[in-house]
Order: C-alpha cells, then structure tokens, then sequence
C-alpha cells in the first residue's frame, strides 16, 4: 500500500478553503459560502451540498487517477480565499498493476504529478509526488510553516493582482511595524491573536521569525510584505497579527503596546483581522524528512 505526498499550489480566490464541507443548501446561503457550490460533488447525503473547496478537488482528481475511493488529507486548513504555494498532502492507495488500480511503487512520481494535473482545473496545481514511509503525516509530524502576506500600499487601487494583495491607502511607518513584530518572536500565548472558536486546547505557539518588508513600486505606491514563520498557527492568527502591525504602522497603536496586547491574551485589544486575500502559504517543513521519505 504505498503513501503518497503532494505539494500543492492553488489560488484560492474560488475556493471555500482546504477542507471538505457539505453542508446545508440552506446553510451554505446563510453563511455566504454558497456561491462555492461545486455540483461535480455530490455529497452521499442528498439534504446536504458539496463546497468547492482543494481538498475535495484535489481529492477526486487522485479517485479518477487510482481508481480506489482514497482520502488526501492536508497539512493545513486555509480559509476561503488564502492562497497557497506550499500545501502539503499525503494519500495511501493500493499497488495492484494486474487490477489496474492504486500507483505501483515502480510508477514514476513524475507520471504521478502528470496525471493528476491533467484531472485539475486551472487554480490549483501538484507542484511534486513523493513516495514516503506510511506512518508519515502531513499535520502530525510537522514541524515549521511559513506564510506571507502582502500589502499594496498606495492611493490608488491594484489590478492586475488585486486578489492577491491587500490595499491599504494610509502610509504605512513600515519601520514602527518591524520594531512592534520583534515584541511576537518566541514562545507565547498568542490567545490575543486568536479567532473565538479556535477549537485549539492551548493557544501557547512559537514565532521563530517575523519580518515586515517594503518595495517600492512607483511614485507613492509600495508593496510591503509580513512573512512569518512558526511551529503552527492558530485560526485567523496570521491575519490578527496583520491587522495588528497595520494599526502600528498607521499610528493607531504604537510598537511598544504590542508586548502588553500579547501579555493581555484579550482578543478586543489586538487590531482587526484582515482578510483572506493578501494571505499565502508558503512551505511546510517536516522533522526528519529523510526518514519519511522512502
């Protein structure tokens, strides 16, 4: 039974996350998400509808390739909207060339990576297959994360790659911004930067690295750029920490408060929670790839 890992990119405009939903048709109104209804899925229970989200995608392109009802589970539950260059999933699938399902071991990964392209739509891509040892999980054994998230900085409005920033018209002081980020580097309880319902039992993460960047891009425009890096994250805690630094950087709040807002562990002290769209998953690293991998 060989194990499979993917790394993925997708865009995630048209999508309503990673993860698998299916609710109600009434409840996918409420909530907004039912312009993501994907009628190619079709849920066994027929009181409920299939989201399109890039597990469930990803996940019927790999079925038509094996030809076996697999599950691809992934390391990271992106939100509606946030985009990824670096997801990571793994599947397990039979070996069996005579019954002409699952991928045989001697298989190529490359023919693998091909094959389930050509059952992909256009935004979302297998970047890489690897064969890896079967106890490999991509959340269980994950070690480090890497997300960025990009701000356009200017008067006037992007365009061509509007879905992939986040316009902020102020002039951002992107130097008060770096100076706050330090206050977030370490161990900490980052419950100040959470979303109610996290569903997490600790909100104790480490923060190895958080950097805030500018480039500029034409008279009074700029992009600015948060990448962090992390031992996991907890929900809408990437965009918190945004919103947060961007009140820093329009003087809203002032670099030294962020040590107190995190000290506080109060959700109405951090800034708002920006949206999906500047968002982007970097990489997943994992401890002891060598041993995983077969």
């Amino acid at each position: 039974m060989p194990r499979y890992r993917l790394t993925i990119a997708y865009d995630g405009t048209n999508f309503c996350g990673w993860q698998k939903q299916e609710p109600t048709l009434e409840q996918s109104n409420l909530t907004g998400s039912g312009k993501f209804v994907d009628p190619a899925l079709a849920p066994e229970d027929p009181t409920r509808v299939a989201l399109r989200t890039v597990q469930g995608v990803v996940e019927r392109a790999v079925r038509e390739i094996v030809r076996e009802r697999v599950e691809v589970l992934g390391a990271s539950r992106t939100d509606s909207g946030v985009h990824a260059k670096g997801q990571v999933a793994a599947f397990t699938c039979g070996g069996d060339e005579d019954a002409h399902t699952g991928w045989p071991i001697k298989r190529s990964t490359d023919a693998l990576t091909r094959a389930i392209n050509g059952k992909l739509p256009d935004d979302v891509v297998i970047l890489d297959a690897a064969l890896v040892a079967d106890d490999f999980h991509p959340i269980g054994t994950c070690e480090r994360k890497a997300y960025s998230y990009t701000f356009h900085n200017a008067k006037s409005r992007p365009l061509f790659d509007r879905q992939y920033v986040h316009h902020v018209w102020d002039t951002l002081d992107v130097e008060a911004m770096q100076r706050a980020a330090q206050a977030l580097i370490g161990e900490h309880d980052f419950a100040s930067f959470a979303a109610s319902g996290h569903g997490r039992l600790t909100t104790v993460r480490t923060i190895y690295a958080l950097t805030v960047t500018k480039t500029d891009i034409g008279p009074g425009a700029a992009r600015i750029r948060m990448d962090i890096e992390g031992n996991g994250f907890l929900w809408n805690m990437v965009r918190i920490i945004g919103g947060t630094l961007i009140d820093v950087g329009r003087g809203i709040k002032k670099a030294e408060d962020v040590q107190a807002i995190l000290e506080s562990r109060d959700r109405t002290r951090a800034g708002p929670t920006l949206p999906p769209t500047g968002l982007c998953l970097e990489w997943i690293r994992y401890r002891s790839p060598d041993a995983s991998i077969v």
